[in-house]
């Protein structure tokens, strides 16, 4: 038996995975917030992508994350993976890779993509396809100084036991919104990003 999070076990869980990117969602920032949805009906979503990086050093494990500037107009200050919005004709393995470099200076030669998460649209309107993929050390990073405050890593681990998952909520227009949240010292991982996190969890190891 493969010893789980190293990068024999997560390479042995690849067929988990989607092999094409889905044009529609299975997720979203409503999911737990059937009244007090933000997302219209009928929404014609703008496309997006982002990448999960998985780094292996050995058998140690982290995911790669962002945190964003605090002068953004759109999720000042919050956590996310590198990504964002496709150019026109540009796949989702293309558009992660691109964003990845020119958020975080990642290389495409350290990156092994490996497949597909669902599809996740959020309250801004966006379809966001996460590419999960293997990152291989010796990398450098640059964070992009307009939009990328931080980068860090967090052990796979610890993100993929549900034990660490939490939901929290926020009032909204009289309302209450619910979500998920991993956090994690100083840092607090949610709405999106943490979606997209217990997918990878669902996805490759059926949520421990």
């Amino acid at each position: 038996m493969i010893s789980p999070f190293t990068k024999a076990d997560i390479l042995s869980r690849t067929s988990r995975l989607l092999t094409e990117p889905p044009s529609s969602w299975n997720s979203s920032d409503d999911d737990m917030n059937i009244k007090a949805r933000m997302i219209p009906d009928g929404v014609k979503p703008k496309l997006a992508a982002v990448l999960v990086p998985i780094i292996y050093r050995g058998d140690d494990l982290t995911v790669l994350l962002t945190q964003r500037t605090a002068h953004l107009s759109n999720h000042a200050g919050q956590i996310a993976f590198p990504g964002g919005r496709r150019d026109v004709g540009e796949a989702p393995l293309q558009a992660a890779l691109r964003e990845a470099r020119e958020e975080t200076g990642l290389a495409a030669e350290f990156v092994q993509p490996l497949g597909y998460l669902d599809g996740y649209l959020t309250v801004t309107g966006y379809l966001v396809n996460p590419v999960v993929a293997l990152v291989r050390d010796g990398f450098t990073l640059q964070p992009e100084a307009g939009e990328v405050a931080d980068i860090f890593e967090v052990p796979l681990s610890f993100l993929l036991n549900a034990a660490n998952r939490e939901t929290h909520s926020r009032e909204w227009q009289g309302l209450t919104r619910h979500y998920y949240a991993y956090p994690f010292g100083e840092r607090y991982i949610w709405g999106a990003t943490a979606g997209m996190i217990k997918n990878l969890g669902d996805r490759l190891y059926d949520n421990l």
